[in-house]
């Protein structure tokens, strides 16, 4: 068993390792909430172990207060995890992070039951989860997995795979594996408009030479979606 002070010890020297922001210890002790939260957690979390569970849940809420992160201290949370800026992030209390766990501002692993045992999400080694993300239920995150920013998941997510969307879907497997790779995330609302602009130009252009009327219609259309957009302008 690592003992808590080299966990923290390890949640200090993760920061230099995962974010290119930092140039000095100075830092850490302002511009680095989900730092403080874990460690606090680190210390919270042997309170609630050894039956101290009123004072772990104080010293969470104090940090609450301070970090604006709630992290219960029943959750069980892996080595060298990092929150980065970490403004809003919730984990509850049956949560299990794995090691070298990277989560975005926003994110909440959160439950959808009112039923006592585990209700919230395990994330296995090595994910990353986006801004915003939120994560819910009784489901795994297959390690080296990545969340998209805003998803909303609710079914597990195999290991290896990159999630995305409301509800979220696996859209890509073998994909770059780089932590802060953000832009190499799909757009899957832009792909799926591509698709259908692909679609309506193919059939009108099957459609036209017998309907001519149809290409009357569209003209008035495309009036319209310009008025719009000019609208937006404005």
């Amino acid at each position: 068993m690592v003992s808590v002070f080299k966990q923290i010890a390890e949640d200090f020297k993760s920061v230099y390792r995962r974010d290119p922001a930092i140039h000095s210890k100075f830092e850490l002790l302002f511009n680095y909430p989900g730092v403080w939260a874990i460690s606090n957690y680190r210390v919270a979390n042997w309170f609630h172990r050894k039956g101290f569970k009123l004072f772990a849940r104080f010293i969470m809420g104090v940090t609450q207060f301070v970090t604006n992160i709630d992290i219960h201290p029943a959750a069980t949370i892996g080595r060298r995890v990092f929150i980065d800026h970490g403004i809003g992030v919730v984990i509850g209390e049956t949560a299990i992070v794995g090691d070298d766990v990277l989560i975005y501002q926003g994110v909440t692993l959160g439950g959808v039951s009112l039923d006592p045992g585990k209700r919230h999400p395990t994330i296995e080694r090595g994910v990353v989860i986006g801004a915003g993300a939120k994560v819910l239920g009784n489901i795994t995150i297959g390690y080296n997995s990545k969340i998209g920013a805003n998803s909303v998941v609710v079914r597990s997510v195999p290991p290896e795979s990159t999630a995305v969307g409301i509800p979220a879907k696996v859209v890509t497997k073998g994909r770059d594996k780089s932590p802060l790779s953000h832009n190499k995330l799909p757009d899957i609302n832009k792909e799926l408009f591509e698709y259908l602009l692909k679609r309506v130009a193919v059939i009108e252009h099957i459609l036209a030479p017998e309907h001519k009327e149809l290409l009357e219609e569209d003209k008035k259309l495309d009036e319209i979606y310009e008025a719009f957009i000019k609208s937006m302008k404005q």
